[in-house]
């Protein structure tokens, strides 16, 4: 019967990809299949621009089935990317994109996959995440795009993931809409992962854990600085607006982090400079002013107290690059 068909998932894997972000959702897919039912749940091909295999970001080489091949309009198609997506992501693929997507399938990325889906146009609109040493240069570059801080993201029928582990939680969701909860539950007990995470989780949600953080408004602080890097606030400002005085706002961050507010705040402004220097054209002023800094030589002494060098003669950046036009 129809219905009993396996879903086919297609993954289009662009050079310098995560290896784990892939493993991750291929192993969801191969293990519904062991289910106790002996039922064929997925299949799934892997594709690259030219059909010779892919090198991922760690030197791993993964053979693939095809090249750029005509899809079926109920595949569900999944880009994954990493290092060098920006160059990875050449015309003829985002031309392959745009005209495979036209056919109504659901499709999403992984990781900087969710760059090359950009960088098609497919995500005006979209609700959508990547890894978070890539949120902010997608927001710089993708205005349009609504980048989230989430493990991965569903807009109807384009999803994503930041990558690595997440992607696991994307694909027991996806498995949960395939076939029900029953297989989703499964599967993720197979995987030892008893807990799957909500969509809304954080990425880097390791500060709420800790006894006493969310109680105490450190998490909502930090929440604050991070969607306000262009215009730093006060230290007055983020306490009033937690709800704490200034003075056990210090306290706290002195407490948990070991540091100052302040020194904090700087340290996400620089990170936000770092990755955007590393996976923009951006010029250093524009950088500059993104991050909330309001002279040049502020923020080139800044930048180079944390990373040894000022931001003209850093080309290294992030471990995880996407290279410069």
């Amino acid at each position: 019967m129809l219905e009993d068909r396996p879903k086919r998932y297609v993954f289009l894997l662009i050079p310098g990809f995560s290896p784990l972000g892939l493993t991750c959702a291929h192993e969801a897919l191969a293990l519904a299949n062991r289910f106790a039912d002996g039922r064929t749940y997925y299949d799934w091909l892997f594709l690259s621009e030219d059909g010779a295999p892919v090198t991922a970001w760690n030197g791993v080489q993964v053979g693939v089935d095809a090249g750029l091949i005509d899809l079926h309009r109920d595949d569900t198609l999944i880009v994954c990317a990493g290092v060098d997506a920006l160059a990875g992501s050449t015309k003829r693929i985002l031309n392959w994109l745009r005209r495979e997507t036209r056919r109504g399938i659901d499709f999403g990325g992984i990781s900087a996959g969710t760059y090359t889906l950009a960088l098609a146009g497919l995500l005006n609109g979209r609700r959508v995440t990547t890894h978070w040493e890539y949120a902010s240069a997608m927001a710089e570059t993708f205005p349009d795009v609504d980048v989230q801080d989430v493990i991965y993201a569903v807009d109807d029928r384009i999803f994503s993931a930041a990558g690595s582990a997440s992607s696991m939680d994307l694909m027991l969701d996806r498995i949960h809409t395939d076939y029900g909860a029953d297989l989703a539950a499964w599967v993720a007990d197979q995987m030892v992962y008893p807990a799957p995470r909500p969509e809304s989780q954080s990425q880097r949600g390791f500060l709420p854990s800790q006894p006493g953080v969310r109680q105490s408004g450190l998490s909502v602080a930090i929440e604050i600085m991070r969607h306000n890097l262009e215009e730093p606030l006060r230290p007055t400002e983020i306490a009033g607006l937690v709800g704490v005085s200034t003075r056990q706002l210090e306290r706290l961050f002195q407490r948990y982090l070991g540091t100052s507010p302040n020194k904090y705040y700087l340290s996400l402004r620089l990170e936000k400079a770092r990755n955007l220097l590393a996976q923009t054209n951006l010029s250093l002023m524009e950088i500059c002013l993104l991050c909330g800094f309001k002279a040049p030589s502020h923020f080139s002494k800044s930048y180079r107290r944390a990373y040894g060098m000022p931001p003209s003669r850093d080309t290294g950046g992030s471990n995880l690059l996407m290279s410069r036009k």
